[in-house]
């Protein structure tokens, strides 16, 4: 058996929000909680993701990897 009174409150039914809206009811040891991302709003689980290239990396791994056609800017040249 558990010892008593040494176990936080169980929460059954405890709400999950996400920007002040309903998105999920779980077991916790808190009545609310309050997250910023779930699986609702994840660009992994919405297909939403996005590759931010800001220096051109993936540009130049395709290129060096022969996964892309060379670019006419005659970087191939220069070898």
């Amino acid at each position: 058996m558990a010892k008593s009174d040494i176990h936080p409150q169980w929460y059954p039914e405890a709400k999950v929000y996400c920007d002040g809206e309903l998105v999920a009811t779980v077991g916790s040891t808190k009545p609310e909680l309050h997250v910023d991302v779930w699986s609702g709003n994840h660009p992994f689980y919405t297909g939403t993701q996005k590759i931010i290239d800001t220096e051109g990396r993936v540009e130049r791994f395709l290129r060096k990897y022969g996964m892309m056609e060379a670019d006419s800017t005659g970087d191939d040249k220069k070898k």
